[in-house]
């Protein structure tokens, strides 16, 4: 059984040490943090690791400002409204705008979305291009699917 002395290792080589025997090769060996590393700007990386609830140890996950993972609200703003939408960060564009819909009485197909300045496919990621919590978006009304209703 390997016993970590600490959970925070640097990038670079590890240090693998013997349990206090001296190394006799008997299996018991302790894992200790490697040096810290240094790169040219002279900021220290390091690598902070969890253990998994089956035990496995891994490297840990950012937390807060990760991208593509829950909950994410998205403020979208029409000619006259602005709409808060919670929506989860891996949905695509198409599926923002069947929850659009609901709230602007447009169908899909007559809804154009802008994100960033560009008209986004409805088979776009949300979390591909960018979006992230309280982003913003432009609704405008795609008025040549009008005219083809008409006729």
């Amino acid at each position: 059984m390997i016993k970590l002395k600490s959970k925070k290792f640097c990038r670079g080589s590890f240090k693998f040490g013997s349990g206090g025997n001296g190394g006799n090769g008997n299996g018991s060996s302790n894992v200790k943090g490697a040096e810290k590393r240094r790169g040219n700007n002279n900021n220290i990386s390091e690598i902070e690791w969890e253990f998994r609830p089956g035990g496995m140890l891994v490297q840990k996950r950012e937390t807060g400002a990760s991208v593509g993972e829950g909950m994410i609200t998205v403020r979208v703003s029409t000619v006259s409204q602005w709409h808060d939408i919670s929506i989860e960060a891996t949905s695509t564009f198409g599926e923002l705008k069947m929850i659009l819909s609901l709230v602007t009485r447009l169908e899909p197909r007559e809804q154009r979305l802008l994100f960033r300045g560009k008209e986004r496919e409805d088979d776009e990621y949300l979390h591909m291009v960018g979006v992230r919590d309280k982003d913003k978006m432009l609704l405008l009304e795609d008025l040549s699917h009008q005219g083809n209703e008409a006729s």
